[in-house]
């Protein structure tokens, strides 16, 4: 599970990232990051990570399946994001057919990309 802290909960959080942030797609995924300024407002305590699982992934139980096994693999790279970086990690339709190692590769090699 990520930890509650970790969570991006706010639709503002997931508009920013998306519109302001880096973005680096793979064949399953597309990841948004956006790190804030020095004189951010709202500093956030460690960096926090969203999903957007939309219907064109599949029927729920497939969603909601590409969305635990996104959410293991973001916070085994949580420790690599910068400190209060917003992080949205957006399923294409592909992932539904992706096994784990597959999504955690993609989210890796993007990380990477967005990251440089």
């Amino acid at each position: 599970m990520l930890p509650r802290r970790h969570r991006l909960v706010d639709s503002s959080g997931f508009k920013e990232a998306v519109r302001r942030g880096k973005r680096a797609g793979s064949k399953s995924l597309v990841v948004h990051l956006f790190v804030p300024g020095a004189g951010a407002a709202d500093q956030v305590d460690g960096p926090q990570v969203g999903f957007v699982v939309s219907k064109a992934v599949g029927p729920a139980v497939v969603r909601n399946r590409v969305k635990r096994r996104l959410r293991h693999q973001a916070r085994e790279s949580l420790s690599g994001l910068p400190g209060s970086a917003v992080l949205v990690v957006r399923a294409l339709p592909a992932s539904a057919d992706a096994g784990y190692d597959e999504l955690g590769a993609d989210l890796r090699s993007c990380l990477e990309r967005v990251l440089r």
